[in-house]
């Protein structure tokens, strides 16, 4: 299988990149652990170029890179990353087939 990346979450990836001081090599997304069932979504700006262990998602003629490290991959495997606007807010998340489970905020999941 393999984590796909929705053509809205590439725009919004390349959008808030452009906003930054310093251009980023790109955005690191991931599983940690912690929230209320017991792990959450990780997403941060990564200066520095992917680890020679990620798995490196590119887009956009490598102008839009998304890092994932091999053990969120374990989770992330087959899942979508999307970016969806509604009335209430707007943001990334994850259409992830491997979750049990979520909390309430749907801040965190369990596997």
């Amino acid at each position: 299988m393999a984590i796909q990346v929705s053509d809205k979450a590439i725009q919004a990836i390349k959008a808030s990149a452009a906003k930054r001081e310093k251009q980023p090599k790109g955005l690191r997304v991931g599983i940690r652990g912690g929230g209320c069932t017991g792990f959450s979504y990780l997403f941060e700006w990564s200066d520095t170029e992917a680890r020679s262990e990620d798995r490196v998602l590119s887009f956009e003629n490598g102008t839009v890179n998304v890092f994932i490290d091999p053990k969120s991959f374990t989770f992330l495997d087959g899942s979508t990353l999307d970016f969806a606007s509604t009335l209430m807010a707007s943001g990334f998340r994850w259409v992830n087939p491997n979750v049990k489970s979520t909390c309430s905020c749907g801040e965190s999941v369990q596997f």
